[in-house]
């Protein structure tokens, strides 16, 4: 089968790995996968599909290839790909990675975007009922995966050093970030400083987006926190494999990956209600989870600092949840839900 997905950029994220791991795993099964970019477009994983890039900062219908199946994401890619579909170059579907219109800007632009196409997958049961509660559109799960590479090595007891806790933090300057309630992170945070003053504390950031934000290089400068800023997979997964606690703040995400893939590599997670974590996460289970309301971020981290047993027992059964989540059971779901849609 011929797939097109029209994609603005493939740069470190949790939605961009799951398309680059989607459109690989279709390439795996035989299809042919074209990715359409504009010209602005990075490409910061390793893709085995075809890159076709415009000329464009934008895409249009006429930039597509002729296909079987359009696959839109991101709701700016919608238009495009419904003008490239009714040009007969393949049936409009969307793989929904965020529910936008609930923490992006112009949400009156892409409310409407639900209304384009019926044929719609999401990444969890949560997104999938707030999208059914508000068009009518119940779309296929297809969740989200954990690539094998990422794994616990057992060196944490080989690592000279105290009790390492570790956040993901992003470009504060954008206004994609604020569902993170990264400034509400950092205050836990130092509120674990000045109870557990011996911890080290890890902010994992893209590297190009550290360059880019004075914001990020502001925490580096108070040197109360140890910056990362992984590269690659290999990277990322040493520096997960050195985190005892792993901290989440978001408070909206469809799928929520980071804590997913700490817990693979053997941290015990400490999150924040986010939607899309409900599913692997359960609460004293594999993991200490708060709602946002309930502000006890920093009394659960050092709950787990203070509980070594507790600590290592949630770390082992998240790890042991974690292997349920695999990208191959991801390209299967996404596969089966083509199908169902095309042919019913």
């Amino acid at each position: 089968m011929r797939f097109t997905f029209p994609i603005v950029t493939l740069c470190h994220g949790g939605a961009q790995r799951m398309l680059a791991e989607i459109t690989n795993g279709l390439v795996g099964k035989g299809h042919e996968v074209t990715i359409l970019m504009p010209r602005q477009g990075i490409v910061e994983y390793e893709v085995d599909s075809r890159i076709i890039q415009t000329p464009n900062m934008d895409l249009y219908g006429d930039d597509f290839p002729d296909g079987d199946v359009i696959v839109s994401n991101f709701y700016t890619t919608v238009a495009p790909a419904e003008a490239a579909s009714r040009q007969g170059k393949g049936v409009h579907m969307r793989l929904s990675l965020c529910y936008e219109p609930a923490f992006l800007y112009d949400n009156h632009l892409s409310f409407p975007t639900y209304h384009v196409t019926d044929k719609l997958m999401v990444l969890s049961e949560w997104q999938q009922d707030l999208i059914q509660l508000l068009h009518g559109i119940k779309g296929h799960v297809v969740p989200i995966g954990v690539s094998p590479y990422f794994q616990n090595l057992n060196i944490r007891e080989e690592i000279a050093e105290p009790l390492n806790i570790s956040a993901i933090l992003r470009r504060i300057e954008s206004e994609f970030s604020w569902h993170r309630e990264q400034d509400y992170l950092i205050s836990q945070l130092n509120l674990v400083q000045e109870r557990h003053p011996e911890v080290i504390v890890n902010l994992i950031c893209p590297p190009k987006e550290f360059h880019e934000s004075p914001n990020l290089q502001g925490l580096r400068d108070t040197g109360r926190y140890r910056i990362l800023t992984p590269a690659n997979d290999v990277e990322l997964r040493y520096h997960y494999n050195h985190t005892d606690i792993f901290v989440s703040s978001g408070t909206y995400d469809a799928g929520s990956l980071p804590g997913l893939e700490a817990m693979r590599c053997g941290a015990a997670l400490v999150t924040v209600y986010s939607g899309g974590n409900v599913k692997y996460g359960v609460h004293e289970r594999n993991c200490l989870m708060s709602y946002r309301y309930e502000n006890r971020l920093a009394s659960d981290i050092i709950r787990l600092i203070e509980d070594p047993v507790l600590r290592q027992s949630l770390a082992a059964e998240g790890e042991r949840v974690s292997y349920k989540y695999t990208w191959e059971r991801s390209v299967s779901a996404f596969e089966k839900a083509v199908f169902e849609m095309l042919w019913g």
